[in-house]
């Protein structure tokens, strides 16, 4: 038996004993408990919205650069994020960590000049200062002790060729970060508290007029203590870090013959991380352009890091 059925304006025809199937307005149906496999206004509206998905970082290497990265995490013992972490590169001026602790671990009294020579080599990266102590620890033997004595995988002194380049030690970005270990944990208290005293107020210009704020101090917020490293340049930078806005030197970067540019930025960050990324750049690449590419993977990889 069919009824008609006028509602809300709207003529429904109906079966006999199924207008409360259509209408959902009678029948067995309403008297289902909340719940019976229903959901209430009420309880849509006061379930909670999935949380988002965090996003993950993925750091892109630029075109052409090799690098290799760690973020390690000191009260976690733990790496947060690598890629490339046992590559060799050049060191240039990040093997002055390791000069600097050698000496310190032989002399438990500093004479007041080499303090200062200490001073102006962690802090502005000064290249004299490191060959006067390199030449009387024995040159690429300041390396063989502290590879020992760290328990470096990867690091080597320069060849044996070129004994006096101690920018030519070998070294990665694992190592570097076993380096920063070292100095934090176990280095005499005396030893950590004076370097990281210098490393903490690396000044934005080295001794030799390059900007050494790329990388760490450029992408990451203090505090840091950092132990920059660069190579491959020439030995005046196409712009001034000293010069004022309104008298800018332009100068060309010159071929020294030892292939393409490295770019290194390690540090401290905070007190949590290690932060070690280690670049070899292109063939002719200017040191801004060098800075800017480093500078920005750096911000990637701590945050890939999270």
């Amino acid at each position: 038996m069919f009824s008609l059925v006028v509602r809300g304006g709207l003529a429904l025809v109906v079966g006999a004993g199924s207008l409360s199937a259509v209408c959902g307005c009678g029948g067995d149906d309403d008297k289902r408990p909340v719940g019976a496999g229903t959901v209430s206004r009420a309880e849509r509206s006061s379930t909670p919205a999935p949380k988002a998905k965090p996003v993950r970082v993925v750091p892109r290497v630029p075109a052409g650069v090799r690098a290799g990265y760690v973020v390690f995490d000191r009260p976690r013992r733990k790496v947060l994020v690598e890629h490339g972490g046992h590559l060799t590169f050049r060191s240039a001026s990040v093997v002055k960590l390791l000069i600097a602790l050698d000496y310190l671990h032989d002399h438990p009294k500093v004479p007041a000049a080499d303090r200062a020579l200490l001073r102006t080599m962690l802090r502005s990266s000064d290249d004299k200062a490191a060959t006067a102590f390199w030449k009387r620890g024995g040159q690429g033997r300041i390396v063989q002790r502290m590879v020992k004595r760290v328990g470096l995988d990867d690091t080597a002194p320069p060849p044996a060729s070129k004994p006096g380049f101690w920018g030519y030690t070998a070294l990665s970005a694992d190592d570097v970060v076993k380096v920063w270990r070292y100095l934090l944990d176990k280095a005499p208290e005396r030893d950590r508290e004076l370097m990281l005293g210098h490393l903490r107020q690396a000044t934005r210009c080295g001794t030799d007029d390059f900007d050494q704020y790329f990388g760490i101090p450029r992408a990451l917020p203090r505090p840091w203590a950092v132990k920059q490293g660069w190579s491959g340049f020439g030995e005046t930078p196409p712009v001034s870090c000293r010069a004022k806005a309104d008298a800018v030197r332009v100068r060309p970067i010159s071929d020294l013959g030892i292939g393409r540019p490295v770019l290194h930025t390690t540090g401290l960050v905070g007190e949590r991380r290690i932060v070690v990324v280690l670049t070899l750049q292109p063939a002719g690449s200017s040191f801004q352009a060098a800075s800017a590419r480093l500078t920005s993977l750096t911000k990637q990889v701590y945050r890939a890091a999270g």
